[in-house]
């Protein structure tokens, strides 16, 4: 199916064309006819395969046919679970809603807090989000939710895994009622709980699944290779030196092994860098840029990066640490072999990520192809880069405010320790003598139980 046989405006079809898309893709050619006529739809397929123009498409046609409100306030919501995946989103509307005239804001943490909610007083058409900062500017009432024509959900599955559903849920019941809007939910897994959610909170949705049979894309080349902990970098080593990879994320499971690498990596020569999650989000977007230009080779990532991110041309991806979650293998080889594309994704299980390779092959459904590594493949000659400062000890941080330091007399020498003393009580000030002077004094009874009383 070519998009020019859908019912779609002449502004949106421009846009499609000015970024090279002429036949719809597997995803959109199942679900454009069903949301074009107005339908909910959830829909499944495999990451990388076109379900954010679907949902797109769908949305800039609803906004142009329908009218504009005269309030102000947004006209359509896109949630989304991580900051990298709004900006795409973003990006990817701005390109194909470039002749349709819509304001699209994305709104998410880590940046630009006042800009955004400025951008927000000034009225949107279409918000692009993180359910967090959404709910910050709406409980400042910054924006409304009352004119919503059209609600998208990406990567529902997400939103548990991270823990957003009562996010999630605060959000959907202040829109208008799910049969007063169109509801489009999105993800590469539809699972029980997200079923469920989307017969809660969407009118009657038509569910569209692509190839669920196969889980991982078919023009990824899969490769596991069985290594032990310490013969990892020698390996990696290797395969980036004969493969010449030219742009490869390679996955880890912690930022202090992402950050080790990376030390290793630039070390030896290989430009590398990292984003995790609680890199700053400036740096995390300028590290993101680098790469996409090609400026940066290799880019090395825990699994904040794994899903959303649409990045042309990866070539390799490398499981340096095999995931404990068999769903983010899935997305993490995901990030090549994009848009009909090619690609490879290697993986190494050592010790420890051994155990997890029996779940990953039971939900991706096939087993993964294994080779040995010769042993000229390792590189036991790189360099040792230096060891990173190790963070200042406790007895060295300032002393709290009102305290002496530990082991300072009271004249300040600090060479013995004074023995502890009773506090000094400071002496009453005259207004407190005085009310002191003012007490009656207790009555004694006499030894005789007399009444009068006696002098003490």
């Amino acid at each position: 199916m070519t998009f020019d046989e859908l019912p779609l405006p002449a502004a949106v079809l421009q846009g499609i064309r000015d970024t090279g898309f002429s036949t719809c893709t597997p995803i959109q050619a199942q679900t454009l006819p069903l949301s074009l006529s107005g339908k909910d739809v959830a829909g499944q397929a495999q990451t990388g395969t076109g379900k954010t123009a679907a949902f797109l498409i769908t949305l800039f046609t609803r906004l142009l046919t329908s009218g504009r409100p005269a309030d102000k306030g947004p006209r359509a919501l896109v949630l989304a679970p991580t900051r990298e995946l709004v900006v795409q989103i973003e990006k990817d509307a701005h390109q194909l809603g470039a002749h349709c005239g819509f304001g699209i804001q994305a709104i998410y943490g880590g940046i630009d807090y006042m800009k955004q909610k400025n951008a927000l007083k000034d009225g949107a058409d279409i918000v692009i989000g993180t359910p967090g900062r959404l709910i910050d500017y709406l409980k400042q009432k910054v924006y409304t939710l009352k004119h919503i024509e059209m609600l998208v959900i990406d990567e529902a599955d997400r939103m548990f895994d991270m823990g957003f559903i009562p996010d999630l849920r605060f959000i959907l019941r202040r829109l208008p009622p799910f049969d007063a809007r169109q509801n489009l939910m999105f993800s590469a897994t539809l699972n029980q709980r997200v079923m469920e959610l989307s017969y809660e909170f969407m009118n009657l949705p038509g569910k569209v699944s692509v190839t669920p049979e196969k889980m991982t894309a078919e023009r990824v080349s899969q490769t596991l290779y069985h290594v032990a902990n310490k013969e990892k970098f020698p390996l990696l080593l290797g395969l980036l030196r004969r493969e010449g990879m030219s742009r490869t994320m390679i996955f880890v499971n912690t930022k202090r092994e992402a950050e080790r690498l990376q030390d290793r990596l630039n070390a030896n020569d290989l430009a590398a860098r990292v984003i995790s999650g609680d890199v700053e989000q400036r740096k995390r977007m300028n590290i993101l840029d680098q790469f996409k230009r090609g400026d940066l080779p290799i880019l090395i990532a825990t699994d904040v990066a794994s899903r959303g991110l649409h990045i042309e041309d990866v070539t390799h991806v490398i499981n340096y640490d095999l995931p404990q979650d068999a769903e983010d293998y899935v997305h993490r080889i995901g990030r090549t072999a994009r848009a009909g594309a090619e690609g490879t994704a290697i993986s190494f299980a050592d010790e420890d990520g051994a155990f997890h390779i029996e779940a990953i092959e039971e939900y991706i459904r096939h087993k993964i192809p294994v080779e040995w590594a010769e042993d000229d493949l390792f590189v036991n000659d790189y360099v040792r880069p230096k060891h990173r400062p190790a963070p200042a000890p406790a007895a060295a941080r300032p002393p709290r405010q009102g305290r002496r330091p530990s082991g300072q007399g009271g004249h300040g020498h600090g060479q013995h320790k004074k023995p502890a003393e009773k506090p000094i009580v400071a002496a009453p000030s005259s207004a407190e003598g005085e009310k002191k002077k003012r007490r009656r004094p207790r009555r004694k009874k006499p030894a005789d139980g007399g009444g009068s009383p006696v002098e003490p």
